[in-house]
């Protein structure tokens, strides 16, 4: 085979080895894996199928974390939703439902991700402009009206307010009548990828990561069928890092979240079957399919070898999955239905259990009902017409995937062993070290673009000078008032008295190192607000400010 390799170079490449000048070029991904121009057997010696691959649903589960996968069941299709007041969000909500979405996702405005009610002078201009403002329990009420809790599974994508969106959610199925343990959904909850990337924070990472634990600890008791956090490289790829930086950096966060609630006294089988992951799938078709194989085999290994699991569900790595909104680019939009499409399937042969395709429109404005039914239908469209989901890992044994997925797994290793080396994840962002790697290589990628060393069609390369404008979705500025005369008129109709008794129960129960979260459903059924409670743990555990990288 060897021999048969080297003759079939002499002959196609002539005496260079990885490409003449002539007939090839040498060529990098952009994490700075080798690709070679053809795999065979000996790229994968000493592989063994018993140890790298194995049967889905079975360790180490770089097939699939289930058995049967989408010949069982398909994917989740969960379409990222959320802008303007409540009841228009719920106006989309129901909308994608009667388009056959499978699941809800919630976008919250910048306000809500920081910590602040619609009224606040820091969210003029910003009320419902990236996603649907919510303040107190009331907006939660309209945001879900006429959607039985019990019946579908909400993501909601929240981070330093998640506790208090969780609790307004366990609030509204009481009122519903629908009981914890019928609840389904995610809570992205995930505080270490916001000090890496995102930068939506209130308090330092060690009182944001026990609020997260609190959150662990009290849905595995209370409602065992939610997943309390969604460990996150999204946004860690849309900052700019690489493929195995995000898969690496992701993957040490979650090993923070074991390690921290491990130091609670829990036990790991009774928190790590709720735990799930949120990845990026970007362009380069097959490093997105191995990305997500690999993190399957890695998270697998360190929970059974590191933190000694037991439970198979506590070493399978459940994940959903969105289309790279960085890629999308506003020179021809329509290009980006291609783009979508492309990544969707990516994330399908990568075996994701749930997926957002992003609508062709986003770069630009929200989405329009237009744009997101295509998104949708292209999900549909591969669910339906592919055959894709027919065979489990249809890629599965192919040298160039096999070997490329080896290579993803042993540089995210070598990024999580010098983690681990400098005392663990939170000791890495106090000293700036993830953030420092996804500048640089958000840098070079900049660099390859700016010489048009990286082709993006229709942008410096297929440019065309005269373009049709795009329709897009517009909000007035009607909007935002109505919105915040709606939260004032809600609090002043409030108990203050009652309102004052809440906060002052969840100060000492967060200076006390109680559990908020019984805390926080009692004070939001009291209607007191998201910004009131994030004014809390902002005079309690003070506010964090990020070390200066460059």
């Amino acid at each position: 085979m060897a021999e048969g390799k080297e003759r079939w170079e002499k002959e196609t490449y002539g005496p260079f080895v990885g490409g003449s000048p002539e007939r090839a070029v040498p060529y990098e991904s952009l994490s700075g894996i080798p690709i070679q121009p053809l795999y065979t057997p000996e790229d994968l010696t000493g592989w063994r199928y018993e140890d790298k691959l194995g049967y889905p649903g079975e360790f180490p589960y770089t097939r699939g974390p289930y058995p049967s996968m989408y010949r069982g069941k398909l994917w989740t299709m969960r379409m990222f939703a959320g802008f303007g007041r409540p009841k228009d969000t719920n106006v989309r909500f129901k909308y994608l439902l009667e388009q056959g979405q499978t699941g809800l996702s919630t976008a919250f405005d910048m306000p809500a991700l920081m910590g602040y009610d619609a009224d606040h002078a820091r969210a003029r201009g910003e009320v419902g402009r990236e996603g649907v403002s919510v303040s107190t329990l009331a907006d939660f009420e309209e945001l879900f009206r006429d959607i039985p809790l019990d019946r579908v599974t909400t993501s909601m994508t929240i981070n330093c307010t998640a506790s208090v969106a969780l609790a307004m959610y366990l609030a509204l199925a009481d009122k519903q009548g629908v009981p914890w343990d019928k609840i389904g959904g995610t809570m992205q909850n995930d505080m270490l990828k916001e000090f890496i990337a995102q930068k939506e924070w209130i308090s330092p990472p060690e009182s944001a990561v026990r609020i997260v634990v609190d959150t662990i600890e009290f849905c595995s008791q209370h409602v065992p069928k939610f997943n309390p956090v969604s460990i996150s490289g999204y946004h860690i790829r849309e900052a700019g890092s690489t493929a195995v930086q995000e898969l690496a950096f992701t993957l040490a966060d979650g090993f923070g979240y074991v390690e921290a609630c491990r130091k609670r006294g829990l036990d790991v089988d009774s928190f790590a079957p709720r735990l799930s992951f949120f990845f990026d799938i970007h362009n380069d078709f097959f490093e997105e399919i191995a990305k997500l194989r690999a993190a399957r085999r890695i998270w697998a290994t360190v929970m059974r070898e590191r933190f000694g699991a037991k439970k198979a569900e506590s070493m399978r790595l459940r994940t959903h999955t969105q289309t790279a909104g960085v890629s999308a680019t506003a020179q021809q939009p329509l290009n980006n239905i291609a783009r979508v499409a492309i990544q969707a399937l990516a994330a399908v042969l990568g075996g994701a259990q749930s997926l957002h395709t992003n609508s062709f429109d986003e770069v630009l404005a929200l989405p329009t009902e237009e744009a997101v039914t295509v998104a949708l239908r292209t999900q549909q469209i591969i669910a339906e017409e592919t055959g894709a989901p027919l065979t489990i890992d249809p890629l599965g044994g192919a040298y160039f995937l096999e070997r490329l997925t080896n290579q993803m797994e042993e540089q995210a290793m070598a990024y999580i062993r010098k983690i681990d080396g400098m005392g663990g994840i939170i000791r890495a962002i106090d000293s700036g070290y993830p953030q420092q790697e996804i500048a640089d290589a958000a840098y070079r990628y900049q660099l390859l673009d700016d010489r048009g060393e990286k082709i993006v069609v229709g942008v410096n390369k297929y440019v065309m000078v005269d373009e049709k404008p795009v329709e897009c979705l517009k909000l007035d500025e009607a909007m935002e008032r109505g919105q915040v005369e709606s939260v004032k008129a809600l609090k002043a109709s409030r108990d203050s008295a009652k309102v004052e008794k809440r906060l002052k129960q969840l100060a000492d129960a967060c200076r006390g190192g109680q559990n908020v979260m019984p805390v926080l459903v009692d004070a939001v059924k009291d209607y007191v607000s998201l910004g009131e409670i994030s004014d809390v743990y902002r005079q309690v555990f003070g506010l964090y400010r990020e070390p200066i990288i460059f």
